[in-house]
């Protein structure tokens, strides 16, 4: 019995240790590459495509050098740096992965004074300033050569974009020469000047778009003037931004350039709120509408600056009278049911914000093919701009679902032909203008240009949130407006890479089921209003045919029975049917906000009870398992 008790034990004992050896062995060998489990649905904490191919791509070794303070400072501010700092450490550690020895990671602990502080002062490392005393140094410096590009300061608040801002500095090492951008627009997207005049207007200077600042880290940006007659030779990309009253000499310009092989991304407008806030601050509304007609003629397109889109997909809420919300289906929100998702530029990207965008019909003159890269859904409508732009909500109540997907943006590529045959346009008394020999009426080489519908996306208020924090003003994207502005541009600049990892830094959760719902239930609601309101339309006619009979100079105080009879009859409808109409708008919030309810209540109690089920099934099975034996 003793032996018996002895071997149980050493058995025991052996299978402890054994145990304990495989753990440690297990350790090491993950220890020493590792790998980290991706929960998230984008997979937004892996490598993505577009890295991983600038990765592969390098044939030269890449130095690294990183920098974190690792002094026993523990505030608040420094021990919230350092968790991040690790952070980075692990995403550098992939990177290492996948470029083996092509990668070479060098880690500097800058204290003060020291040849590490040095070093960063060299790579262009700036530090943070934690106190009066203390200072933190969170950057890294990415070499090849006498080639280098460093990131001063790794913020916090860019984590998402930390992929991209680390791969685009790689990226930058091996093509240290940028491609020129031209930004050609009417509204001040590079700044204003602070000025008393403009102070007395109730206007102060501004900063430059955050759209234009991004461009200027990875391309030469050169302002191209609306006055232009030529655009620069240098210039490959051309970026036009809400182009309002562009002249026949501009769109001569833009059409020579595009025709000797330059790339065009036109942001066009129907109702700009930038353009408007620009010139009146007081105004809250829409702007003069934008379009170079002779251009998009040429290119088979149409764009109709009156009307602008509403879709009840992707409808957005405002803040209204009041401060209370506001549904606003002119103003677009696109999910990933608007985007392209076969296409580099849109494929990881589906939260943009559309104010008030106009759609471009028509088909593609001959040799060009057509892309779409956003649309609406088919429960959509094109509406008057203005009535859009002073909605306080009855907008909604109106729209008739014309079942077309409207084309938002698209992208056009092959061989365009010129839209001045005559060339270049004659101003009155001009007689410089090019002779109609000397102008380009058709391109050698394929090209593209990208359209869109909206112009306001790129502006500040309606990309970007705010916020002040101890490191300063922090920016965060409320929306994937810039990243798909960039992505456009850099598409057209001839760097695809990049795109992928840049669309992954903005992923937004809208209620896509919610919103499809309550569409169909607006739908099948609208029917019966709007023949209510079109009973109520006609009742009021009739009366106002009517009251006009009385004023006339014969009967102005003298009506005849059967006309008071009419009168009478006609006032009583007109009450049935607005005590109906009111009725009918009634039910339809309510069944909305009952689906609201419901979907709520769901989310809320599907989690606890099936946990519950799971657990009474468990015990159910246990017990069953117990009275068997």
């Amino acid at each position: 019995m003793q032996k018996k008790s002895l071997e149980t034990i050493l058995y025991s004992t052996a299978g402890v240790g054994l145990m304990l050896v495989i753990l440690i062995a297990v350790n090491v060998i993950f220890g020493a590459k590792p790998v980290r489990l991706d929960m998230t649905q984008e997979k937004a904490y892996t490598l993505s495509d577009g890295t991983k191919a600038v990765l592969r791509k390098l044939d030269t070794p890449v130095k690294v050098r990183f920098y974190c303070t690792q002094s026993e400072m523990a505030t608040p501010e420094t021990v919230y740096l350092k968790g991040y700092a690790r952070k980075v450490e692990d995403l550098l550690q992939e990177y290492k992965q996948i470029a083996g020895r092509n990668l070479i990671i060098e880690k500097f602990d800058p204290e003060p004074d020291s040849d590490a502080e040095d070093s960063a002062r060299l790579d262009g490392l700036e530090p943070q300033q934690i106190n009066l005393t203390d200072r933190f140094y969170l950057g890294l410096c990415v070499s090849i050569a006498d080639q280098r590009v460093a990131i001063p300061f790794l913020a916090p608040n860019r984590e998402r974009e930390l992929e991209y801002d680390l791969t685009r500095a790689i990226a930058r090492v091996f093509a240290p020469e940028k491609a020129t951008v031209g930004i050609m627009s009417p509204v001040p997207v590079f700044g204003e000047p602070m000025n008393p005049m403009m102070m007395q207007m109730g206007r102060r200077g501004g900063d430059a778009w955050a759209f234009v600042s991004q461009l200027r880290q990875d391309f030469n940006v050169k302002r191209v003037e609306m006055t232009a007659d030529k655009i620069d030779d240098d210039v490959k990309v051309l970026v036009v931004i809400h182009p309002k009253e562009i002249s026949d000499k501009a769109q001569f310009a833009i059409d020579q350039f595009v025709l000797r092989g330059g790339k065009l991304v036109a942001f066009l407008d129907s109702q700009s709120a930038a353009d408007s806030r620009q010139q009146n601050p007081m105004m809250g509304g829409g702007g003069a509408a934008s379009s170079p007609d002779k251009l998009l003629k040429a290119w088979g397109v149409s764009f109709d600056t009156s009307k602008v889109v509403a879709d009840l997909n992707f409808k957005m809420q405002l803040r209204g009278r009041n401060g209370q919300p506001m549904e606003a289906p002119a103003w677009l929100g696109l999910t990933a049911e608007g985007v392209n998702r076969e296409d580099i530029v849109t494929a990881q990207i589906d939260n943009i914000w559309l104010p008030m965008a106009g759609a471009f019909t028509g088909t593609p003159a001959a040799g060009l093919k057509e892309t779409v890269l956003l649309q609406s859904t088919k429960n959509a409508q094109l509406v008057d701009g203005f009535m859009a732009n002073m909605d306080g909500g009855s907008l909604r109540d109106g729209i008739k679902p014309a079942g077309v997907n409207y084309k938002l943006a698209v992208r056009l590529t092959g061989k365009f032909k010129t839209a001045f045959p005559d060339g270049e346009p004659k101003d009155a008394g001009d007689t410089n203008a090019v002779a109609k020999a000397d102008s380009l009426k058709e391109s050698k080489a394929e090209t593209a240009v990208v359209l869109v519908g909206d112009a306001d996306l790129l502006a500040d208020e309606f990309s970007l949130r705010r916020m002040e924090s101890p490191f300063g003003t922090i920016m965060s994207a409320m929306n994937a407006n810039l990243t798909f502005g960039q992505n456009v541009v850099e598409q057209m600049a001839g760097d695809s890479n990049l795109i992928g990892v840049r669309s992954r830094a903005t992923v937004a959760r809208p209620f896509t089921l919610v919103k499809k719902l309550e569409a169909e239930a607006q739908a099948r609601g609208q029917a019966k209003v709007l023949e209510l309101q079109q009973s109520l339309n006609e009742t009021q006619q009739r009366l106002n045919e009517l009251q006009a009979q009385r004023q006339d100079k014969d009967q102005r105080f003298i009506l005849s029975p059967e006309q008071r009879a009419e009168l009478e009859n006609f006032r009583k409808k007109q009450g049935e049917v607005g005590r109906e109409l009111r009725q009918a708008q009634k039910d339809l919030r309510k069944e909305v906000v009952s689906l609201e309810t419901r979907l709520k209540w769901f989310n809320i109690l599907a989690m606890p009870f099936a946990v519950t089920a799971a657990g009474v099934g468990i015990a159910f099975i246990k017990r069953k398992k117990t009275s068997a034996k």
